[in-house]
């Protein structure tokens, strides 16, 4: 097919072409060929998708612009490339657009800035101390911009976060144990040391990369590597607070590759932290040898401000290592993606693990998971999972291979976009969903502040207890973790009725940005566990 063509034939709408339904969640195809491996994802407040994998992939299958080509003599595939390593994907008409990145983007790692701004750091070779900014637009004329340099320290398989003053913080990395910041304050800012992560790495196995990473309500951060974790004071270089190993003592970062959320945040609560799968010691050894390892079946839940902290174990319905947990609109967790043996690695994982799993944190334990609705497609290493603002969850990639490869081997490179719908978006639950009517989506919110929500519900009278608030954090995805993913959670209770079948909630947001970092939010009204749409809100 003629590259012209082909390109062309990408940018039609391809939404809803094939659709599988069950009573737990439907599937869609949303996209047939996006012309890269989906294997990092952020959304952004323009209802875009940032997708993009690396560059040393060889060609891809959409090209750049006419006369665009890629130009780089330190490429260890194609010196010259005038293919497309990302994209972005329009949520609303289903389109694709070719974007430009020219440095390595390999195993890299980002966070969106409070003014919307993707800023996506590090990578492979000679995009390993690179920052690639990119600022959203709605007229298609965005594009990466690249500086070289950056960073002070080559970061591949580091865990970026949005601070409380607005800032990232880069954690970690390939034979990285240190932390530094983007921007910097000063050109002579340096490189902190991290000796947590010198601790937490295996010599022959380095499980501690993509360390878990969450801000806690308290300011610090809670570093999860290898098969510990650590409440650390960032400013100060300081542990405050050591957590005792996870029971079974295996390794759940990459590339044993489990998966971490810090749970819904709630006024009085404090923080959890939940980390499910991953594989067992040896695993990467055992199965470049051929022989693949029965994937963890574990999660272990911890609450981190607790005098005695204690992990709380609990059993899945199966067995998964590579899997994304992404936060749901009304504070449930998916567990997604991912294989049942094996391990992260090239041609590491095998049993794919088909059908995801709901988490619901409020039930009592021994009836949190609920098996859903299996998905045709195997969703291995570099695979992603994305909430949209409508409340299904955006799932792409899957390439185990050095190069693409789409014939003659048991995972084909996939370059389709699906997304999955849990069943609160089925058409019997219409009549209870609500709709916002105020604020108006790209509102400007600021801290401690009384926040009228306006909603309808078609049908029957609201009650108060059956109502929340809750504000999400988009997150990025790569590696089996969700970088920046925050979910808050209002309150409710305070409603009256203004109008038929019309009602406004009041609510206060967030104390500080300890709690809610600035920058841009889902916000969702839930009714009786059923979310609206969201709309966009920027706290700051």
């Amino acid at each position: 097919m003629p590259p012209l063509l082909f390109f062309l034939l990408l940018l039609l709408p391809h939404r809803r072409l094939l659709t599988s339904a069950a009573a737990g969640g439907n599937w869609d195809l949303l996209h047939p060929n996006i012309g890269v491996s989906a294997m990092h994802m952020q959304l952004l407040h323009t209802d875009r998708v940032v997708i993009f994998d690396r560059t040393d992939f060889g060609a891809s299958n959409i090209s750049l612009p006419a006369g665009k080509c890629r130009r780089d003599p330190s490429d260890t595939a194609l010196t010259v490339d005038c293919t497309a390593h990302s994209v972005e994907y329009d949520v609303a008409s289903g389109t694709v657009r070719p974007l430009m990145v020219l440095t390595d983007t390999w195993c890299s790692s980002a966070a969106v800035l409070p003014d919307g701004t993707l800023v996506q750091t590090g990578g492979f070779n000679d995009g390993d101390r690179a920052a690639r900014i990119y600022k959203p637009c709605s007229d298609g004329s965005c594009d990466w911009q690249e500086i070289n340099l950056a960073l002070a320290q080559r970061r591949w398989y580091a865990t970026n976060h949005i601070l409380p003053d607005g800032r990232e913080i880069i954690v970690g990395g390939r034979r990285q144990f240190n932390y530094e910041f983007y921007p910097k304050k000063t050109a002579a800012e340096k490189v902190i040391n991290l000796p947590f992560l010198a601790q937490t790495n295996d010599q022959k196995i380095e499980n501690n990369l993509y360390p878990f990473v969450f801000l806690n309500v308290d300011g610090n951060l809670f570093i999860f590597a290898n098969n510990r974790a650590i409440l650390f004071d960032y400013v100060n270089a300081v542990v405050v607070k050591n957590y005792p190993a996870i029971p079974g003592g295996d390794p759940r970062n990459y590339p044993s590759s489990g998966s971490a959320v810090l749970l819904p945040l709630k006024n009085s609560s404090g923080a959890e932290v939940l980390v499910c799968g991953g594989a067992p010691k040896g695993s990467y050894v055992s199965a470049n040898k051929g022989k693949f390892l029965e994937a963890l079946d574990t999660c272990g839940r911890i609450r981190t401000q607790d005098q005695n902290p204690q992990w709380v174990m609990e059993t899945m319905p199966g067995p998964r290592v590579m899997g994304d947990m992404v936060l749901l609109p009304n504070g449930d967790v998916l567990i997604i993606n991912g294989a049942g043996s094996g391990t992260a690695g090239w041609e590491l994982g095998r049993d794919p693990v088909l059908s995801p799993v709901i988490y619901r944190p409020d039930n009592p334990i021994g009836s949190r998971f609920e098996v859903q609705s299996s998905s045709s497609t195997p969703r291995l290493y570099h695979s992603t999972a994305i909430l949209l603002r409508d409340g299904r969850v955006l799932v792409g990639g899957s390439n185990p291979h050095t190069y693409y490869n789409f014939t003659g081997v048991d995972f084909p490179t996939d370059l389709t976009l699906e997304a999955f719908s849990p069943s609160y978006l089925n058409s019997t639950y219409t009549s209870m969903r609500p709709k916002i009517t105020s604020p108006v989506s790209q509102s400007k919110i600021g801290y401690k502040q009384q926040l009228g929500v306006g909603f309808t519900v078609s049908s029957g009278e609201v009650n108060g207890n059956s109502v929340i608030v809750t504000m999400v954090a988009p997150s990025f995805a790569t590696h089996s973790f969700s970088m920046n993913q925050r979910l808050l959670v209002l309150g409710g209770g305070n409603l009256t009725k203004v109008g038929i079948n019309s009602y406004q909630i009041r609510v206060v947001t967030p104390d500080s940005g300890q709690v809610a970092p600035p920058g841009y939010y889902f916000l969702f009204v839930v009714h009786q566990n059923i979310p609206s749409e969201g709309i966009w809100v920027q706290i700051n």
